[in-house]
């Protein structure tokens, strides 16, 4: 048991807040893979995207360091027309590891989340950092209408994601999170009748996370996630995004060892471990040995703030982030936190080295 484990005055577990997992969209997904391989697409998996990314990414350098942030070590920025993009906002990071990815294709990846302000959802960036490649994924709910298979785009805000095992988990804020499979990413062939807002590939919700409250309870707002992997099985780290006068809440659900998933009682409902001790403006956690790193952000014109500590006893390290930072995800292989910023022209995938975060204040 880690130190930031043990109960407090703080810390409690909350059976008023729950979650409950939907049904599983199987006849759906099986049916539109179907129907696209019938016109030349259908179900791929991962590692064809993985050998489908047509977009470059290059290393970025800062006029002044500031810009960039105190505690950047190396940072990235996607292609011309992503960074400069009006429409679709990057929110969410994780990485492929411990999943098996590096198995197959000789290294791990990232994976970028992004929402769009015109209603075409939300979608996936596949990153691949050694080969300096993305490529984008439509994540979708798939449909079946009198027996004839659709989608719709996931209109979720996609502040944060988890890439557990063999599944990628969204946050949907207030809805709780999503969950597809990677296996179930499809190729939408060309002159598809179906709208894909010019994506080449999909990706549909296997099931869902429902969040619910009791009464007088404010319900959980799922803004980011990330994986502790210091417990064990791993724990599932939730937190809200929330100003001055909003709950600023962390949460931890433990997962199952066998499925991944956030671990339901007898009822089917999964309680988390509840701490009210988050910072304000909370963009994104990751938890490395009991130690919670988190980000927080200051406007769209002053660079971000990195959190470090056990919960209730943070340091501050201002201006340790671009402006503009999001969520975050620990990399162990090569302990760095790696963190991504929204705001357009200054979008970056950048990396801390967590021994940076232990000399200052």
């Amino acid at each position: 048991m880690q130190a930031d484990d043990v109960p407090g005055p703080a810390r409690r577990h909350a059976p008023g807040l729950h979650l409950r997992r939907t049904q599983e969209n199987v006849a759906e997904i099986d049916a539109l893979a179907a129907e696209l391989a019938a016109d030349g697409g259908g179900r791929v998996g991962i590692h064809a995207v993985l050998q489908d990314l047509h977009r470059k990414v290059r290393r970025s350098w800062a006029p002044h360091p500031r810009l960039l942030g105190l505690k950047v070590d190396r940072a990235y920025t996607w292609d011309r027309a992503d960074n400069g993009d009006r429409n679709w906002w990057p929110q969410g990071i994780s990485s492929s590891v411990a999943t098996g990815v590096d198995r197959v294709h000789g290294h791990d990846v990232l994976a970028v989340s992004w929402y769009a302000k015109d209603g075409a959802g939300s979608r996936i960036s596949v990153v691949d950092l050694e080969r300096r490649r993305y490529g984008h994924v439509l994540l979708v709910t798939p449909m079946l209408e009198d027996g004839r298979p659709g989608f719709m785009p996931l209109k979720v805000h996609a502040g944060g994601i988890l890439w557990h095992g063999a599944h990628l988990h969204v946050a949907g804020t207030g809805r709780g999170f999503f969950t597809v499979r990677l296996e179930d990413a499809m190729r939408v062939p060309p002159g598809s009748p179906y709208e894909t807002y010019g994506h080449r590939y999909v990706l549909p919700v296997r099931f869902a996370h429902r969040g619910a409250s009791e009464e007088g309870i404010e319900r959980l707002r799922f803004s980011f996630l990330s994986l502790d992997r210091s417990t064990e099985p791993p724990t599932m780290v939730v937190g809200e995004y929330g100003r001055t006068g909003r709950t600023r809440r962390l949460a931890r659900f433990p997962t199952d060892p066998e499925t991944g998933m956030p671990r339901a009682d007898a009822e089917g409902l999964v309680v988390p471990d509840l701490d009210e001790r988050g910072e304000e403006r909370m963009q994104g956690a990751a938890v490395v040995d009991g130690v919670y790193y988190v980000t927080s952000s200051n406007g769209p014109v002053a660079p971000g703030t990195v959190h470090t500590g056990r919960l209730g006893e943070f340091r501050r390290h201002r201006f340790a982030t671009p402006i503009g930072p999001e969520d975050l995800v620990y990399w162990p292989q090569n302990d760095a936190l790696w963190s991504v910023t929204e705001h357009p022209h200054r979008r970056w995938i950048y990396a801390m080295g967590r021994k940076g975060f232990r000399r200052t204040r």
